[in-house]
C-alpha cells in the first residue's frame, strides 16, 4: 500500500473526498444493478469530476502559496528596514 500522504490529508478530509469516492462505488453498483439509469448515472460522474478538478485546483493553488510563503519574521524584519 503506499504510504500516506499527510500533506494534503487534511484536504481531502475539508473536501469529503472519501465520501465523494464511497459514493461513486455506490452509484456503479446501483447501476449494475437496474436501481439507476446509465444517464443518472453519467450524470453524477460528472458531478463528480468537477468537484475533483475543484480539489485539483486547491491544491494547486495551496502549492502555489505555500512555495511563495515567507515566515513572518523575515516579513517583520524588512517592514523595520
Amino acid at each position: 500500500m503506499a504510504e500516506r500522504d499527510y500533506a494534503s490529508t487534511p484536504v481531502s478530509d475539508d473536501l469529503n473526498l472519501k465520501d465523494i469516492i464511497t459514493g461513486l462505488s455506490q452509484d456503479l453498483r446501483d447501476l449494475r444493478s437496474g436501481k439507476i439509469s446509465p444517464a443518472e448515472a453519467h450524470a453524477r460522474a460528472n458531478l463528480a469530476k468537477q468537484i475533483w478538478n475543484g480539489a485539483r485546483i486547491y491544491l494547486q493553488a495551496i502549492k502555489t502559496l505555500q512555495s511563495n510563503a515567507k515566515p513572518v519574521d523575515q516579513i517583520e524584519a524588512k517592514e523595520e528596514q
